[in-house]
């Protein structure tokens, strides 16, 4: 896996935590994080503050704001850095937090390092805030030209047919 792509899932991991307030235990990446890391769900998708933390974060960090959040992240969920190769296939990478780790606290380890790495200005993610009326959702750009402006089609669909309407409204 490249060194990009690894913070860019774990930035959509943070970002579908700040979205929904937990993580879809069905869904391919959680599953294969979990699954690889040794992890094993919290009751109910339980994450305690941990989502409102990293919303916060991720606001600071779209809105260019003081990354407090994330220093708060990084006080509360320290990173416990060291190089795995767990995945077998011959490369070392880095790692935050130790395999078999509390779900919540490997998470928030987890996180708590790549956001850092985020605002430190890492090219490889980059940040939004969907533009969709009405909708505070986050997402990552990893797109080449780092233009995308919605969390999801469906808000980037509403969008467009609202604009149609309006404009046929004044026709």
């Amino acid at each position: 896996m490249q060194y990009g792509d690894y913070i860019g899932n774990v930035t959509r991991l943070a970002v579908e935590l700040a979205n929904t307030g937990t993580l879809d235990q069905g869904g391919e990446l959680v599953g294969d994080f979990f699954e690889q890391h040794e992890i094993i769900p919290p009751p109910r998708g339980a994450y305690g503050d941990l989502p409102d933390l990293v919303r916060a974060a991720l606001a600071q960090l779209v809105d260019g704001a003081a990354p407090e959040a994330v220093h708060r992240l990084l006080r509360e969920y320290p990173p416990q850095m060291h190089l795995s190769d767990h995945d077998g296939l011959g490369g070392w990478h880095i790692h935050f937090s130790p395999n078999g780790t509390e779900a919540r606290r490997w998470l928030g380890q987890l996180i708590a390092a790549k956001l850092a790495l985020v605002a430190a200005g890492d090219p490889s993610v980059t940040l939004g805030r969907c533009a969709a009326s009405g909708c505070e959702n986050y997402f990552v750009d990893q797109s080449r030209n780092r233009t995308r402006r919605f969390c999801s089609n469906a808000c980037a669909s509403r969008t467009t047919v609202a604009a149609y309407r309006a404009r046929s409204a004044k026709g």
